[in-house]
């Protein structure tokens, strides 16, 4: 009596049967990650914009230091609260690198969308997979709100070192009107404490005014683009989205 042999194993490839969905969508997209394996985005251009813009304004200060223009202020500043305008700037800037390196990498991944790695674009994806479009509008608004909102923080701070210049400004005509007395004006031996205190009061004045100043400055061009940045990321998530969600 004859025996049949088994017939050998043959793949859904081979013998012309169609994936799954899912496992079309896996396929297709390791197609098109080896198809764009040689044209590598770039990565971290936002944060490389953030180092570059920081070096130049740490530059800037270390060329003020040099000539000595930094302790003249510190020294010159009775309140000290230039010292405190610094800090809430050094706290500013920290938050905005955090926020520079997270929309960065958050910009990567959708530059190199891997669906089996854990991101933002991903979890945004499976939010509008099976949604209606009103519905899809509703959370892309959401998303703008959201993005938006973690960034506001920077420019407050930006905003409060103004105000703090300002408070130093007040404090410093205080303590220059407060060593004036009409009374001794007359007395040649009172004249030199008076125009010490009116000089002290000036330079507190003046200087806490032009630290807030110049502090913002340099803060807000990081914000800018940062801001800038979380524009791109809003756009190209939204844009990923509908392109990629299918209900």
């Amino acid at each position: 009596m004859a025996i049949s042999s088994p017939s050998a194993p043959t793949s859904n490839l081979a013998s012309g049967a169609q994936p799954s969905d899912s496992g079309q969508e896996q396929v297709n997209w390791l197609l098109a990650r080896a198809r764009g394996a040689q044209e590598r985005p770039y990565h971290y251009l936002l944060l490389l914009r953030f180092v570059l813009i920081n070096l130049l304004g740490l530059g800037l200060l270390g060329a003020a230091h040099a000539q000595g223009w930094v302790e003249m202020v510190v020294r010159a500043d009775a309140s000290h609260l230039s010292i405190v305008i610094a800090l809430v700037f050094v706290a500013g800037l920290g938050y905005c690198a955090l926020r520079v390196f997270q929309t960065s990498r958050e910009l990567n991944h959708i530059k190199s969308f891997d669906p089996l790695v854990q991101s933002a674009v991903g979890d945004y994806i499976a939010k509008l997979r099976g949604r209606s479009g009103e519905s899809r509008s509703m959370l892309s608004a959401s998303l703008r709100m959201k993005l938006s909102q973690r960034i506001s923080l920077v420019r407050h701070i930006a905003g409060s070192l103004v105000l703090l210049g300002l408070i130093g400004t007040v404090i410093g005509f205080i303590i220059a009107l407060s060593g004036v007395d009409p009374e001794s004006a007359s007395d040649v031996k009172s004249i030199a404490p008076m125009v010490s205190s009116l000089i002290e009061g000036l330079s507190t004045a003046l200087y806490t005014t032009l630290i807030g100043s110049v502090l913002n400055v340099w803060l807000m061009i990081n914000y800018r683009l940062l801001a800038g940045g979380t524009v791109k990321l809003i756009t190209a998530l939204i844009d990923f989205g509908e392109d990629n969600a299918r209900a």
